[in-house]
């Protein structure tokens, strides 16, 4: 088998580059902290779409976005911590945690491997959430409003559209005013 780590990978023991790995895997670990409590999150805003409690869901989306904001500012950090490794290990900068994994001196490659396998699994599930909770909202959305179409005083017939959204009637109405 042939190696194709670079010739200027770092033997096991630097202290600067173990420090710099050390400090990008804490970075990747505050990021799947994140992930999770974002999972959390998704889930809890989940459950209160289903069950029609729409009073706190205000809230619970606050709380994704304030979430959303901790992972923008543990990515900047993950970013400069990525480049201290590279810098480290005479790599290039813009190197992507899978190549670092591979360049990485042992145990680092495993713990570099581990991080990345579960930062895209927590993504891939992150997206199916949000994709299931932007489809309750929409449907609940379509609910409230034909709801409140049946309790207005003058109800509104509509159509729907090829989507399934429902638009304003297009015929126009005539009345007799001599009666």
């Amino acid at each position: 088998m042939i190696d194709v780590r670079p010739l200027t990978a770092i033997a096991p023991g630097d202290p600067r580059a173990e420090t710099a790995l050390a400090h990008v895997s804490a970075a990747l670990w505050r990021i799947r902290e994140l992930l999770d409590l974002l999972t959390f999150k998704l889930e809890t805003e989940q459950v209160l779409v289903a069950a029609g409690r729409s009073r706190w869901l205000a809230r619970a989306t606050h709380e994704v976005e304030l979430v959303l904001e901790e992972i923008r500012h543990a990515e900047l950090r993950r970013t400069i911590e990525l480049g201290d490794v590279a810098e480290a290990l005479h790599l290039d900068p813009d190197i992507s945690l899978g190549e670092l994994a591979e360049s990485a001196p042992p145990p680092w490659g495993a713990v570099l491997t581990d991080h990345r396998d579960t930062l895209i699994s927590a993504t891939s599930e992150i997206t199916a959430l949000a994709e299931t909770n932007r489809e309750l909202l929409d449907s609940s959305y379509r609910a409230l409003q034909e709801t409140l179409g049946l309790l207005s005083a003058t109800p509104e017939p509509s159509t729907y559209t090829a989507d399934g959204a429902t638009s304003p009637p297009t015929t126009r109405r005539l009345f007799d005013q001599s009666t």
